[in-house]
């Protein structure tokens, strides 16, 4: 039988490129998911926030099931529906709205520090997923991170305890993205990096098409020039485009060390933010913004440290085994 022929089946081993690959697609993505906070701000001046969380969704759907026709690509099968919906649960649905609809009440800023979360979350998340113990250590620095950002938004709210009801939602936010971000990682490994964002977004399209429909019903959308376009950037890149490098960056690997260049997320949105918005840098967000990242970090560092090897315990009979000369 010819190597060729249609009986013969050929099962496709894939090779993932080097660690670096991964870590410089990551960049790329968090670079692209950088501008998705300001651009969420500049959208919601006049699109009302459930327009603005479905409605790109909507888009980012369009072009997704279009690849995915376009390049035949294989139906996922069995639980792996489940896993997609627990994707697109977290980074279509959720993310989305919850910062839509928070970013209406806060400064893109704001929003940035209580996001840059992220990577403590995602690595907890994959941690809780993948079921490891790390040290204790781990979930010491992880819960100063969200005391510290728990404590930022408070501060700004009007008092130590008082949180404003946008950061509740920007927190909501951080936990549908990393558990979304962690499952789609590990599934991008099986089912591609680019079909796995695809996969959800189709997965997610029929609700997201009755909340489009329902917010236009309650409020036409019309905006200016400068409005459309940040939507357009949030449903072709930050919904669908940049998720092509980030989760073949995860899928790489490893995802500790890929999450953890999220944590240049927050100062570049920041950076946007003030270059786009006009936004002032003050020193509570500066100083906010730096606790978090650095507990961030550390929770990202001390779990990707590897578990001490236990001393060697000699073999009973070889001890007794007199020495040679």
């Amino acid at each position: 039988m010819r190597d060729n022929s249609s009986a013969t089946l050929v099962e496709r081993t894939v090779i993932l490129p080097s660690k670096a690959s991964g870590l410089w697609l990551g960049l790329v993505g968090v670079v692209a998911f950088s501008f998705t906070v300001p651009f969420t701000k500049v959208a919601v001046a006049s699109l009302s926030p459930l327009f603005m969380g479905s409605g790109r969704a909507v888009v980012a759907a369009v072009l997704a099931g279009s690849a995915l026709a376009l390049t035949r690509q294989r139906l996922p099968r069995g639980v792996q529906w489940a896993r997609l919906a627990v994707v697109a649960a977290g980074v279509v649905v959720g993310f989305p709205l919850l910062t839509s609809f928070a970013l209406t009440a806060t400064p893109a800023s704001h929003g940035a520090v209580v996001i840059a979360l992220l990577p403590a979350a995602t690595a907890t998340a994959a941690v809780l997923r993948g079921r490891e113990r790390p040290p204790l250590a781990f979930w010491l620095v992880t819960a100063a991170g969200a005391l510290a950002a728990v404590a930022f938004a408070s501060l700004h709210s009007g008092g130590f305890g008082q949180l404003h009801w946008a950061d509740v939602l920007l927190l909501g936010a951080v936990m549908a993205a990393a558990i979304g971000y962690a499952e789609g990682g590990l599934l991008a490994r099986e089912v591609g990096a680019w079909q796995t964002v695809s996969w959800a977004l189709v997965l997610a399209a029929p609700l997201m098409v009755l909340l489009t429909a329902v917010s236009i019903a309650q409020q036409p959308p019309t905006a200016a020039p400068m409005q459309w376009l940040a939507f357009g950037y949030l449903g072709v890149v930050s919904m669908f485009l940049g998720f092509f490098a980030w989760y073949r960056g995860l899928a790489i690997g490893p995802m500790a060390s890929v999450s953890q260049i999220q944590l240049v997320q927050p100062v570049l949105t920041i950076c946007w933010a003030a270059l786009l918005l006009g936004e002032s840098l003050t020193w509570p967000t500066a100083l906010g913004a730096l606790a978090v990242i650095l507990c961030a970090g550390a929770a990202v560092r001390v779990r990707l440290q590897p578990a001490p090897v236990p001393p060697a315990v000699p073999h009973p009979a070889r001890s007794l085994q007199p020495a040679k000369d």
